[in-house]
């Protein structure tokens, strides 16, 4: 039951935030609403990487991001996203299907060198440092599209964009 619960939180994140990815205006992709912001496309490349990360919960034992550049460079084009969004999606679904609650449960490290960010049960953290963290970018990025006039998918019911009148 864990397990199911795991998974079915897992794929309603990753399927709304694929819906606010689709929504991407290319023309926009290096625009940015202030100065220590993000850009669009860096943000939107972040919650791809965000992916990768949640992959490697279920890959290795531990994270270290010292061994990982700081920033990725930003995917100009929504195309180049989505495609390696889904491609990723097939990868944590597998990772996913072949777990059992033992090893949801078996402890894993995220560090930086030797200092210890976070140690959790794989479960936990692919709901924190994964998920949450990236339900959080996802909220930015809708931000970013209101700001921008385009209209904002809903993740938990209808937008203002999407209300019938």
């Amino acid at each position: 039951m864990v397990k199911q619960l795991i998974v079915g939180d897992a794929m309603h994140e990753l399927t709304t935030t694929r819906r606010i990815l689709e929504c991407l205006p290319e023309e926009h992709m290096s625009w940015k609403p202030h100065v220590k912001s993000m850009t669009l496309g860096e943000l939107a490349t972040h919650l791809i990487n965000l992916l990768n990360w949640q992959i490697a919960i279920f890959q290795y034992p531990e994270f270290d991001l010292s061994t990982v550049p700081l920033r990725r460079e930003a995917l100009e084009r929504r195309e180049d996203m989505l495609g390696e969004f889904d491609a990723n999606i097939v990868k944590l679904e597998k990772l996913l299907a072949g777990c059992d609650e033992k090893t949801l449960s078996e402890e894993w490290t995220l560090r930086n060198g030797d200092h210890i960010i976070l140690r959790q049960p794989r479960g936990i953290a692919l709901r924190t440092f994964g998920l949450s963290h990236m339900v959080h970018h996802r909220a930015q990025l809708g931000v970013y599209l209101r700001l921008l006039d385009i209209p904002v998918p809903g993740f938990y019911g209808p937008t203002a964009d999407e209300q019938v009148k």
